[in-house]
Formats: C-alpha cells, sequence, structure tokens
C-alpha cells in the first residue's frame, strides 16, 4: 500500500510539474478584407503547432463595418494578438449603375472613405481595440491593386498605407508592411492585370509573410 501511495503521490508531482511547464498556445485573431480570408487557412496550417488562429466571421469590408462589428469580433475572448487591416474596400470607387462585381467605377463612381475619413476611422477603431483588449495588435498595410483593375486606383493604395502607418506610429501599433512584397507575388500568382485577388499559390506566398511576421511576435512575446 505504501508503495502504491508513493507512486501515486509522484505522478501527482509530475503532473503538477510538467502543468507548470506547458503553457496554452497564443489565441490570434485577423481580422481583413478577401485578401486575409484568402491568406488565413495557410496561416493556420503555417501556426498548427504555434498558435490557435481565427478570423473574424465574413468579410471585414471597410472601416465603416469594422466601427460597427469591432466589439462584436472581439468579444469576450482572450486575445493575445489581433491582426487587422483595412483599405481596399475603403479606397473603392463604387457607382450603383456599373455592371463590375460589386458596382466597381473608378470613372464615375463615389469614393467609399476619402483618405482623411480612412484614417479618422483607422484611429477610431484602434482607440477601441486598446480599450477592449490587452492583444498585441498588428496592422497590415493593403496589398498590391494592379493598373487596370474597376474600381481602385493603382497609386491611391500607397497614399492611403502611408495615412494608415501614420495612425499606426501614433499609437505604437506594429506594422507588417506586406505592400512591397506582395507587387512580386500578385505579378507571378495574381488572377490578372484587373483583380486584386490571387490564386492559392499567391495567398500562400502572403502567409508564409504574415506568419513568419506574427512567429517572431510571438518568440518576443514569450521572451518578455
Amino acid at each position: 500500500m505504501r508503495i502504491l501511495r508513493s507512486k501515486s503521490l509522484l505522478i501527482t508531482i509530475l503532473v503538477v510539474l510538467l502543468s507548470s511547464f506547458i503553457q496554452d498556445s497564443p489565441r490570434i485573431l485577423i481580422i481583413g478584407d478577401s485578401i486575409s480570408i484568402g491568406y488565413t487557412p495557410f496561416v493556420k496550417e503555417n501556426l498548427a503547432n504555434t498558435a490557435d488562429i481565427f478570423h473574424n466571421p465574413g468579410n471585414a469590408q471597410h472601416t465603416g463595418t469594422g466601427l460597427n462589428k469591432i466589439d462584436e469580433w472581439i468579444g469576450n475572448g482572450k486575445w493575445d494578438i489581433i491582426q487587422f487591416n483595412w483599405g481596399l474596400w475603403d479606397l473603392c470607387y463604387r457607382h450603383p449603375d456599373s455592371k463590375v462585381q460589386g458596382n466597381r467605377d473608378k470613372e464615375n463612381g463615389i469614393i467609399t472613405y476619402t483618405i482623411d475619413e480612412y484614417a479618422s476611422n483607422l484611429d477610431s477603431i484602434v482607440t477601441i481595440l486598446k480599450t477592449k483588449t490587452e492583444a498585441k495588435l498588428i496592422f497590415v498595410t493593403t496589398t498590391f491593386v494592379p493598373e487596370n483593375e474597376a474600381g481602385r486606383f493603382k497609386n491611391d493604395v500607397i497614399r492611403y498605407n502611408d495615412a494608415a502607418k501614420k495612425i499606426m506610429k501614433r499609437h505604437s501599433v506594429t506594422v507588417n508592411d506586406l505592400y512591397e512584397q506582395s507587387i512580386p507575388i500578385h505579378q507571378k500568382f495574381g488572377k490578372g492585370s484587373n483583380d486584386v485577388h490571387y490564386s492559392n499559390q499567391g495567398y500562400e506566398k502572403l502567409s508564409d509573410l504574415v506568419s513568419g511576421f506574427l512567429k517572431t511576435e510571438i518568440e518576443s512575446m514569450k521572451s518578455k
């Protein structure tokens, strides 16, 4: 009996010791549009043994949607990292009579949000995030827009990204600047010179950039 009790006590001690070394995987929430929807499954696969990856339900669209939905997306869960992005929808011109998917029309349409409105909305969203969560915040810049895209001007992306980076600097939010890196990926794996989206190979390439950045942040958090 004493031997059995000793073994039981030893097992209990070992379980307690092991439990003290085992940490829950970091929980990461990705908020974004169809580009992030495309690469998130690959990020989940890349970080399967490192973190639990979630994406907001559906498409985060533009910053106006973000302002309306951010509380719902954060919920009551404890997030270690929240990665977020808006831009492609914000800088898009649309006209109700356009027959192009999404009513895109950069010649006759109206822009969803001006650059100043975009910056103001981002500022409000970051303020909400900092109030509602203690998660590490990471902003991802908007990816490449090809010349012939029906509702978006190629150079607007640079202007909107610059405005976003100023807001992130003001709030000390980390930035993963994907724009320049996305250009060669889109040129090789994009869906065409009139489409901002990517093939599966393209999303996988983007996911490598996102996964690597997140992994570095996770390691940095562990070392603190």
